[in-house]
């Protein structure tokens, strides 16, 4: 199994309704062909660099994931086939991005921590 990394823009004018049911078929086409979800991250409503389909802004999510490489065609030809998805870019992580992959989602969760400590 490789690790890999899957970042995509929805259209903006999506309700969160939308949003959240868009994330969660794509999470559900991962762990229906075997794929185990290790983080997914909901980055929000972001500037575009430049205007896709004459949209400024997307609704960016990133989902880190551990997968055969057949699971990643899948996915693709889900988010072609969705009107929802703008942008997506998938990568396979090599050694040295999974552990700085692992290292920011700790110093995340310790932040996390913090601010759950200072209330």
């Amino acid at each position: 199994m490789n690790h890999y990394e899957t970042v995509f823009i929805l259209n903006p004018v999506l309700s969160d309704e939308q949003i959240k049911e868009a994330v969660a078929k794509f999470v559900t086409v991962l762990t229906d062909n075997g794929a185990t979800i290790v983080n997914e991250e909901q980055w929000g409503m972001r500037k575009l660099a430049y205007p896709i389909e004459k949209k400024s802004t997307g609704y960016y999510t990133l989902v880190e994931f551990d997968a055969e490489p057949t699971v990643v065609e899948k996915l693709e030809t889900a988010y072609r086939r969705d009107e929802k998805v703008m942008r997506f870019l998938t990568f396979r992580l090599d050694k040295h991005a999974a552990e700085y992959a692992a290292k920011r989602r700790a110093k995340k969760a310790a932040q996390a921590a913090e601010a759950a400590a200072a209330e």
